[in-house]
């Protein structure tokens, strides 16, 4: 792997779907990184998390989208008010997230954390 930041960059632009969800992983909480025993996850809609930076920090929500092309995530507190008074959902980037109840409904994530998979 290069360290050059253009071939970073165009490596982000060219990943397949697979290695996208890898990109939008965050930290867990204290108490879900010991009940899981993993330090991230990729994030899945449904999914509880709070906001660790930015103007919205300490905001807590659900995860409503998760855009891979764009490497973002639409939470579902974090909205920004127009001029005219409608409320848009404000993309924020992966990093600045932390997991605080993971959706275990799919049995896939299951299986995957447990490392039956």
């Amino acid at each position: 792997m290069s360290k050059q930041p253009r071939k970073q960059r165009k490596a982000l632009y060219d990943a397949p779907a697979h290695k996208r969800g890898k990109h939008l992983s965050a930290t867990l909480s204290k108490d879900l990184r010991e009940k899981i025993g993993t330090r991230s996850l990729p994030l899945r809609v449904g999914d509880k998390v709070t906001v660790l930076r930015g103007d919205f920090k300490g905001h807590e929500g659900k995860i409503l989208e998760v855009d891979y092309t764009n490497y973002k995530v639409n939470i579902e507190e974090v909205t920004l008010s127009k001029p005219d008074g409608t409320a848009i959902l404000l993309p924020v980037d992966p990093s600045n997230l932390m997991i605080i109840k993971a959706d275990m409904d799919d049995d896939r994530r299951a299986k995957n954390i447990k490392g039956d998979n």
